[in-house]
């Protein structure tokens, strides 16, 4: 089998010939890869990579993570977008002037010129801070424009003909409803709006979803197999499940609907704590999520998953890439490995991964070690 074969396969529910190895590369990682590239592409660049490593892609393409409506003017929308820097830091100031009210966002992130395009921004002033903001928002909102959407296609097939049959791409859409909600309104309002406002609250989601559905069908309609979905915040170190059985999974599905109905897979990244919302995400829907993440950075077990939802959902993850792949010797990466593609490998819909992206500083050889040992142990 092909890596595109083998992780279509895996996410349909089929038995591939071994466990894909589906090792998640970005900015950080591909910097320290390819010391002497002036900027690093996240799809491009990780291509090479998995050509030069031999592992199984999945590329996270961030090219309409952002909104459009964030991006460009349209008619009553201005937008005036500033960067600046300030040492190691960078802010994105972005101004929308409407014809009653302009709304501001800042956002704010590390500064590294080669992986600048793959800063994380978390937002320091909303866009919705109130109300009134809201309905400004609401009121004045573009639609999704026919140029982005044809943005969306020409992305769509130089990506699949680029990755040919390493693997597939699954570049994120804006987020789930309730990150991109958390992006342009302070979680913490969020979180009390449900109980203390609850028409706005719901108002306010049910504007996300609108706009984030439109979307993802315009992501859908193209050549992309795999739609990604970013649902980190809403993890259950901030939620527990019944709050996010009530308040988030509704909206959340009706996302997930609109991707399968467009005959394309989902992705769904929570890379924290997840423990006991593994059960929500079967509600969901979901083809796979990643990435089972164990202590410290989540609560997840990866035998208790596997047992708890692994004959439902295609999971992934779980080998540690902040402490122990940085730090292990080769012996120990060996036994690791080794128990770990034991644990997920029966019955299949189990991609082999670490915990979230690897990082720079991680040691060529043992990440060499690792792809040898899965491949070897992930035969079926």
């Amino acid at each position: 089998m092909t890596g595109r074969e083998r992780i279509l396969s895996v996410l349909r529910g089929d038995i591939p010939d071994r466990v894909p190895v589906g090792l998640f590369v970005q900015e950080e990682y591909l910097s320290w890869f390819f010391p002497n590239k002036k900027v690093i592409d996240r799809v491009t660049d990780a291509v090479k990579c998995a050509r030069i490593l031999g592992f199984d892609l999945i590329t996270r393409d961030r090219k309409f993570e952002t909104p459009y409506f964030m991006k460009k003017s349209f008619k009553n929308w201005e937008v005036d977008e500033k960067i600046t820097r300030d040492k190691d830091m960078l802010y994105r100031m972005i101004d929308i002037t409407t014809p009653d009210r302009t709304l501001k966002q800042v956002e704010a992130g590390p500064y590294d010129q080669r992986t600048v395009s793959g800063i994380h921004f978390s937002t320091v002033k909303y866009l919705i801070e109130d109300e009134g903001d809201f309905e400004i928002f609401q009121k004045y909102v573009p639609e999704l424009d026919l140029k982005t959407i044809s943005e969306m296609r020409e992305r769509a097939n130089f990506s699949k003909k680029l990755i040919g049959n390493l693997g597939i791409a699954a570049p994120w859409g804006w987020g789930g409803v309730f990150n991109q909600a958390a992006t342009y309104r302070n979680i913490q309002n969020i979180l009390m709006d449900a109980y203390l406002n609850q028409d706005f609250y719901r108002a306010y989601m049910e504007k996300m979803t609108e706009l984030i559905i439109k979307s993802n069908e315009a992501l859908a309609d193209t050549s992309f197999e795999c739609i990604g979905i970013q649902g980190n915040i809403a993890n259950s170190g901030v939620v527990g499940a019944d709050y996010f059985n009530r308040y988030i999974l509704p909206y959340e599905k009706k996302l997930v609907k609109t991707i399968h109905d467009a005959g394309k897979f989902t992705l769904y990244h929570n890379c924290g704590k997840a423990r006991v919302l593994q059960k929500s995400y079967i509600k969901m829907g979901l083809d796979m999520w990643e990435t089972v993440a164990g202590s410290p950075q989540g609560d997840n077990d990866l035998r208790e998953t596997k047992e708890l939802i692994g004959n439902k959902i295609t999971i992934s993850g779980n080998l540690d890439q902040v402490n122990f792949i940085k730090t292990a010797s080769l012996e120990e990466i060996e036994q690791k490995v080794s128990e770990l593609i034991h644990i997920g490998k029966p019955g299949g819909r189990y991609i082999f991964a670490a915990s979230d992206f690897l990082e720079k500083g991680t040691p060529l050889e043992n990440v060499k070690k690792i792809i040898e040992v899965a491949k070897r142990e992930g035969r079926y």
